[in-house]
């Protein structure tokens, strides 16, 4: 074999098999919304595409997807934000009809070693609610509010700052 057609093989080998995975997915409560992260790994600037689904009654919805069609009753109820090495999901409006395998299905371009797939089954009564940095990031007037009335508590003398 040609040692430069080895090299080569070898080098798509290995970028391949560390280009992108899937290191965590995780659901909780953000007040009546549910949240599930899916947490990436990535080592290129490829494109990425994601699919957001929900595997119940042996059916599988589509709720977000880059990839394919979603239903439009999840769709209207859902919302993706992206941001590096995360993709976000949040179903509003969630209730015991929309517990079922909630499914994170990545896809960067150019990367050959397939789509990368988590799961994890949520169950409403079990949800945990989502930690106060993940409530700071995802709601901030609270703060905005609280930085507004200190001149106020100054001035009443509640607060010296």
């Amino acid at each position: 074999m040609n040692p430069t057609i080895s090299i080569a093989v070898i080098l798509t080998v290995l970028q391949a098999a560390h280009c992108q995975k899937i290191k965590e997915l995780s659901a909780c409560l953000l007040g009546q919304n549910l949240r599930v992260d899916c947490r990436y790994e990535n080592k290129t600037a490829n494109p990425l595409t994601y699919e957001f689904s929900m595997f119940k009654d042996n059916r599988k919805h589509v709720i977000q997807t880059t990839l394919s069609v979603p239903e439009n009753t999840l769709k209207a109820r859902s919302n993706i934000t992206l941001s590096k090495d995360l993709v976000c999901l949040q179903l509003f409006d969630f209730t015991t009809a929309d517990e079922g395998t909630y499914i994170c299905e990545l896809k960067i371009t150019g990367d050959y070693t397939g789509n990368q797939i988590k799961n994890i089954t949520v169950i409403k009564d079990k949800l945990e609610k989502c930690a106060g940095i993940s409530l700071l990031i995802q709601n901030t007037s609270w703060l905005l509010l609280l930085l507004l009335s200190l001149p106020l508590l100054q001035a009443v003398d509640f607060v010296s700052l």
